[in-house]
C-alpha cells in the first residue's frame, strides 16, 4: 500500500487502526501545536526573563572589576588626597587673612625702602570676592634707578605671601631715575562669616531666578 492509500483510509473515529504513517505524522503535527503554544504561553517569557538575567549578569561582572580596581588602587587614592591637602593647605597659608593685609602692605613698603626707592603712591583699591578668597589691588608709584627697580619687583615676588605685580609701566624723570606704576595683587582667603554669607546671596540669587 502506497502513503496516498494509507492517508485515504484513515478512519477519524478509530486512530488506533492508523496506518504507520500517518500516526507518526499525526503524533508530530500534535508535537509541533504542542511546541507553538508553549512556546507563546510561556517559553517566550521565560526566554525574555533569560535575556535580561544575562545582560544583568554582565552589568554585575562589569560592576565588580571596577569595584575591585578601585580597591585595589584605594591605597593610592588616599595618598593622592593626602598630597593635595597637604598642597592645598600650603598654597592657603600663602594667603593672609583680613588682619594680615595691612602687615603685608608693609612689608611691601619696606622692599621698596630697602631698595632705596620713593614711594609717591600706595593705594588700596576695592576688593574683588572670588570662590573662596578676595583679591586686593593695590596701585603703587615707585621712582628709583632701573636695578633698584628690578630688584624690589623681586624681593616682592620673594615674599611669603603672595603678592603679584602688573599692569606696570616706566616713565623716566628729570633725576635721571625712573618711576614706575604698576598693580600689587595680593590675595586673602575668606574666613567663615565671609564664606557663610556668599553661601547666603548665592541661595538668595537662585531663588530669585
Amino acid at each position: 500500500m502506497n502513503l496516498i492509500d494509507q492517508f485515504r483510509e484513515i478512519n477519524p473515529r478509530d486512530p488506533g487502526l492508523m496506518p504507520t504513517v500517518p500516526k507518526v505524522v499525526v503524533l508530530l503535527g500534535l508535537l509541533i501545536v504542542l511546541a507553538a503554544i508553549a512556546w507563546l504561553v510561556d517559553w517566550s517569557d521565560q526566554l525574555d526573563r533569560l535575556d535580561a538575567a544575562e545582560v544583568t549578569e554582565v552589568e554585575l561582572k562589569n560592576t565588580y572589576k571596577n569595584k575591585g580596581s578601585q580597591a585595589i588602587n584605594l591605597a593610592a587614592y588616599e595618598r593622592q588626597y593626602k598630597e593635595v591637602d597637604v598642597t592645598f593647605g600650603a598654597m592657603l597659608r600663602q594667603l593672609p587673612n583680613r588682619q594680615q593685609v595691612e602687615s603685608l602692605l608693609v612689608q611691601i613698603n619696606q622692599a621698596g625702602l630697602q631698595r632705596g626707592l620713593q614711594f609717591d603712591l600706595i593705594k588700596p583699591g576695592a576688593e574683588i570676592v572670588r570662590d573662596f578668597y578676595a583679591e586686593l589691588p593695590v596701585q603703587i608709584r615707585v621712582s628709583g634707578g632701573y636695578h633698584d627697580l628690578g630688584g624690589f619687583t623681586s624681593d616682592v615676588a620673594r615674599l611669603s605671601r603672595i603678592v603679584t605685580l602688573g599692569d606696570l609701566t616706566l616713565a623716566p624723570q628729570k633725576d635721571g631715575s625712573l618711576m614706575m606704576d604698576a598693580v600689587a595683587r595680593t590675595f586673602r582667603y575668606l574666613d567663615e562669616e565671609e564664606l557663610l554669607a556668599q553661601r547666603k546671596a548665592q541661595q538668595a540669587a537662585k531663588a530669585r531666578k
